[in-house]
């Protein structure tokens, strides 16, 4: 029986997602900026409502709590099959390998719902912990991308790790 549940965020989601994402903001930075009010929630929610992007919330089965939030992005079918994916854990469940489970759940449902043949994950080089989540799950570095993403005013590296649905982990 797993310890973890992910299922696609709705409204209903909202306080619990907003109170967490506060608690939690000194431990998400400087990795990433989590919205922590209903204006952030809506936008993030919105974006998976018709676009290419599924927000998942994932919670621990035990206390109904949650554990973190992994986004799949960018989802290009055709020849392509491949997906960005993003996340980040709360602080309640800090060091505890929910997380791990959390994201291997996820990239199960990205492979075998989705049918996609490919994951990449765009992470920080300082982001060690981010980087040992990946490397659990059997994500392969492939690069580095200079200047990447933009996040609190500034453009940062990145690091570029993918998993395909037909590699060994």
């Amino acid at each position: 029986m797993s310890v973890i549940q992910i299922h696609r965020v709705i409204r209903a989601d909202a306080a619990e997602l907003i109170a967490a994402n506060l608690a939690s903001q000194d431990y998400h930075l400087p990795w990433v900026t989590s919205f922590t009010d209903q204006t952030g929630f809506d936008s993030w929610f919105a974006r998976g409502l018709t676009g290419p992007n599924i927000g998942l919330v994932a919670r621990e089965v035990a206390s109904n709590n949650v554990v973190g939030v992994v986004n799949i992005n960018e989802i290009v079918a055709g020849a392509f099959q491949s997906a960005y994916l993003g996340y980040y854990g709360m602080l309640n469940f800090a060091r505890t390998g929910l997380m791990t489970e959390a994201l291997r759940a996820a990239v199960g449902y990205a492979f075998n719902e989705l049918g996609l043949h490919r994951l990449e994950a765009n992470i920080q080089p300082r982001n060690t912990a981010s980087i040992a989540l990946v490397r659990r799950l059997g994500f392969r570095q492939e690069g580095l991308s200079p200047r990447y993403l933009r996040i609190n005013g500034e453009w940062r590296d990145h690091e570029r790790w993918a998993l395909l649905s037909d590699m060994p982990g």
